[in-house]
């Protein structure tokens, strides 16, 4: 695909209003949402939030998928999710992310979700350790998971275990990789190795996300395993 200014002033344009922009960053959660759902978000009605809907599918930004009588919309793909990273990263103003809202929100600052893999304070120290113990190793443009690590991973439980067993079929840096907390301006692990991480932590009952929101909270068994694994003093 050629990319010419028109596209990204389109593009930017799409993003640069404020409802949809609200329903963007709702979106980065990685669920999917009816256009109803999205209303109260961006705080618009459903039948202007249906005319914004429409133009961010028609902008390739987001699909929307029938379900019975619910169309339910989600980001279209893992570059639109780095897209909106990268511009959260950059402009610093979203309600995630600015410093203020890191100390009116502690929770979502602590764990939250960065579309699918974990982000925030205990990412970053989780991405950490990882580094020090030599399980991941960054590398120029991708990160590799070492055989001891994924031994260690694989004891995370599923489907982190199945992500790593399963034959590489995606680009390097797609499986493994890392990604700029917007609020601790250090890396957490991302990819399909992060995806899966949060996946299993959720699977665990460690972690547990909050209803329409990006925050994740920490359980007491999670508490007790991120000590235990990590040496996070959470």
């Amino acid at each position: 695909m050629v990319h010419t200014s028109g596209s990204l002033v389109s593009v930017g344009a799409l993003v640069g209003d404020q409802a949809r922009a609200a329903m963007l960053l709702q979106l980065m959660d990685g669920r999917a949402y009816t256009a109803m759902e999205l209303a109260r978000v961006a705080g618009v009605t459903p039948q202007t939030a249906s005319t914004h809907l429409r133009r961010l599918v028609e902008g390739d930004l987001l699909v929307a998928v029938a379900q019975g009588r619910h169309r339910y919309h989600r980001l279209a793909s893992h570059e639109v999710a780095d897209m909106l990273e990268g511009i959260l990263r950059v402009a610093d103003r979203t309600p995630s992310c600015t410093a203020a809202a890191s100390r009116s929100m502690p929770a979502l600052r602590q764990a939250r979700s960065c579309y699918r893999h974990l982000a925030g304070v205990h990412a970053v120290a989780i991405t950490d350790h990882l580094l020090q113990a030599g399980h991941v190793i960054a590398c120029e443009g991708h990160w590799q998971v070492s055989a001891g690590g994924a031994d260690f991973l694989r004891g995370l439980g599923q489907p982190l275990a199945h992500a790593l067993q399963r034959p590489l079929t995606v680009k390097p840096a797609r499986y493994c990789r890392g990604c700029l907390d917007c609020t601790e301006r250090r890396p957490h692990l991302a990819g399909v190795v992060g995806e899966a991480m949060l996946d299993s932590f959720v699977k665990n009952d460690w972690l547990r996300r909050v209803e329409a929101r990006r925050e994740l909270r920490l359980t007491p068994p999670g508490r007790e395993a991120l000590w235990r694994l990590f040496g996070l003093a959470t």
